[in-house]
């Protein structure tokens, strides 16, 4: 992947979302829809952003029973995403049948632990050992899963990537040195998340919320 980067357009304003992912072409390699985006503008809202031509990662972060899970993955096969999110803790089951339902061309991802979570949140849920357990433990049951990789944090990223040669790994939450860490809590920047081994940066804020996206996903691009 030439540009790792995949700017967040987690809004409900298709219009915003379209205006952003324009400005922000020549200097990001795909666009991440999430669930706020998804749950304001459907199937409709997804190939309207297809229009600026770039790849559509659709974070939905599926978790449900395995069948469930399996037909939501066939519905939006015809979206042909490039890579669609479920959650790794749904179990081995959940994310094998997801896997097998999703597009031959659909890299299927699960996400570990958010990056909004850190120890004291994990406790509070019922989770033991540290954010970096609970991300080797997922990371490994995915990869038994047959899916392509995971999503963690850049705390965690090169430890996956050595434990998983061939994994394809997503990196969110991630802050350009000198910017606010706003509600994440395991952040670092672009460049030390590709250093340890993120195949896929995920960018969201400090790019949207800037008075020109543009410009300033080219300046993050220049860092990497």
């Amino acid at each position: 992947m030439s540009n790792p980067i995949y700017v967040a357009l987690d809004t409900p304003d298709l219009d915003r979302a379209i205006a952003i992912a324009k400005s922000v072409k020549g200097h990001v390699g795909g666009l991440k829809l999430g669930l706020e985006f998804f749950c304001a503008s459907g199937h409709h809202g997804v190939h309207e952003i297809q229009k600026v031509g770039l790849p559509i990662f659709l974070d939905l972060k599926l978790h449900d029973i395995p069948n469930t899970v399996a037909k939501a993955m066939q519905a939006i096969n015809v979206l042909e995403p490039a890579i669609v999110t479920i959650h790794a803790s749904g179990s081995r089951a959940m994310m094998e049948d997801a896997k097998a339902a999703a597009n031959e061309h659909t890299r299927v991802v699960g996400v570990t632990l958010l990056t909004s979570l850190d120890q004291r949140d994990m406790e509070s849920v019922g989770y033991t050992g540290t954010p970096h357990d609970q991300v080797e433990r997922l990371a490994e049951l995915a990869q038994e899963a047959g899916l392509d990789g995971i999503v963690c944090s850049g705390n965690e990223v090169a430890a996956a990537h050595k434990a998983w040669k061939k994994g394809f790994f997503v990196v969110p939450g991630l802050r350009p040195a000198g910017t606010a860490m706003g509600d994440q809590k395991r952040a670092v920047t672009p460049r030390q998340a590709r250093d340890n081994g993120a195949s896929v940066l995920v960018i969201g804020r400090p790019i949207t919320g800037a008075d020109n996206p543009g410009e300033a996903a080219r300046a993050i691009e220049g860092t990497l």
